[in-house]
């Protein structure tokens, strides 16, 4: 989510001290509460898009490439908006900024189903993106601040948060997607996300970013950066090619995956909606164990088991002649990405920093903005099946080069 989050996580991520067997003050046992609710909506609402795809797709006309085009307006959106949200957090702080940009989420996403062109649908993804990156950037920063202020590793539980948002979306959306049309569903997580934001929101304006404890210092804030040589940069570039292998799978699933079901196996549209729903379920339980496989297992044997686990489900889910054999590979898939870009930006972070961390995250989300284009372009060429298959390669490249890296 940023080079800021990771920056000021990883260190305080294998810190343990005695200040984590410590009740939480009830602030920030609130603000906590408050910022899982913003994650799990900003996964449950994003769902809701993801499910709907195939339906709007056929409303707009759009082939497989015009739909990779609109779907770039997400990422383009996410950009501009990530570059300017850090200065708008800074200047006016991040819960206010996240709040806003929770209305401004939920207002867009009432959008697409009222386009009936592929130029039309890429135009209001690209507003519909900007809501999407801003909200991640603002809220990500407020849970470092907490993160920072309770000093226990947390943040895997807000990720978590927002897996199982997305799961309990593509669930509720595969229910009503055969009764309902894209329109009124959309709708409804307007309204949906209007009354969470003005309910959660109200916590976040009352309650200011905790500050950190006074003996704790950010390492960018400390001194010059460190002068790398040319081995830890380049180092530095395979972790985020880790990073970006990985993410570009969890991009294109979101994006493809239902779609999938729908085109190629015939499925229902509930059940095509059930894809990413599996695939996020599996994310979520994969990240709420991360630490226990992590303190165990140790990095290596997670990248390589996690990338090759994830090229083995996704050679399943995008070959597979039945839709439950798809399913499952989904949810293989998920499982097996689902702690790899942590510990592809951690090991970035160890050898260079705070650039490090920066370079990895980049080039990782730098993947999950190529995904879902790639892979329509991919599809046009040769088929959505063979297209997913690039999914595995990458991921199994992932597993290669982190066996390489191992010392």
């Amino acid at each position: 989510m940023g080079a800021h989050l990771y920056s000021d996580f990883v260190p305080l991520l294998n810190k343990t001290t005695s200040a984590a067997s410590r009740a939480t003050p009830p602030g920030l046992a609130r603000l906590r509460v408050a910022l899982t609710v913003f994650f799990a909506l900003d996964g449950f609402i994003f769902a809701g898009w993801v499910v709907r795809i195939p339906a709007i797709k056929e409303q707009t006309g759009a082939s497989a490439s015009d739909l990779g085009l609109a779907l770039l307006g997400v990422s383009a959106g996410a950009v501009i908006t990530m570059t300017l949200t850090g200065r708008l957090c800074r200047r006016f702080g991040s819960h206010p900024v996240t709040v806003v940009c929770g209305v401004l989420l939920a207002l867009s996403i009432a959008l697409p189903p009222l386009t009936h062109s592929a130029l039309a649908l890429g135009l209001v993804l690209l507003v519909f993106g900007a809501a999407y990156g801003g909200i991640n950037v603002a809220m990500n920063s407020a849970a470092v601040d907490l993160v920072a202020a309770l000093r226990r590793p947390i943040m895997p539980s807000f990720h978590a948060a927002f897996s199982l948002g997305g799961m309990v979306g593509a669930g509720l959306g595969g229910l009503i997607a055969g009764s309902l049309s894209p329109t009124r569903h959309l709708l409804a997580l307007t309204v949906i996300g209007l009354i969470v934001t003005a309910v959660t929101g109200r916590v976040l304006l009352r309650l200011g970013p905790p500050a950190p404890p006074s003996d704790v210092r950010r390492e960018d804030a400390t001194g010059a950066p460190r002068r790398l040589d040319s081995r830890t940069r380049g180092l530095v570039i395979v972790f985020g090619l880790i990073a970006l292998c990985t993410a570009y799978g969890e991009g294109a699933l979101a994006d493809w995956g239902a779609l999938h079901l729908e085109q190629d196996l015939n499925a229902h549209p509930g059940m095509a909606a059930a894809g990413y729903s599996c695939f996020a379920l599996a994310m979520t339980i994969g990240r709420l164990s991360g630490t226990t496989l992590l303190e165990r297992l140790g990095q290596t044997p997670i990248l390589v088991a996690g990338g090759t686990l994830a090229a083995a489900g996704m050679l399943l889910g995008a070959l597979a002649p039945s839709v439950w054999l798809a399913l499952i590979g989904f949810a293989v898939t998920g499982l097996g990405l689902a702690n790899i870009f942590p510990v592809a930006v951690e090991r970035a972070g160890a050898l260079a920093g705070p650039s490090g961390v920066a370079t990895a995250s980049t080039l990782g989300y730098g993947g999950m903005l190529l995904g879902p284009p790639a892979i329509g372009f991919m599809a046009d060429w040769f088929t959505l099946p063979t297209a997913l298959t690039s999914v595995a390669v990458l991921a199994a490249l992932a597993a290669a080069i982190g066996y390489t890296t191992r010392r």
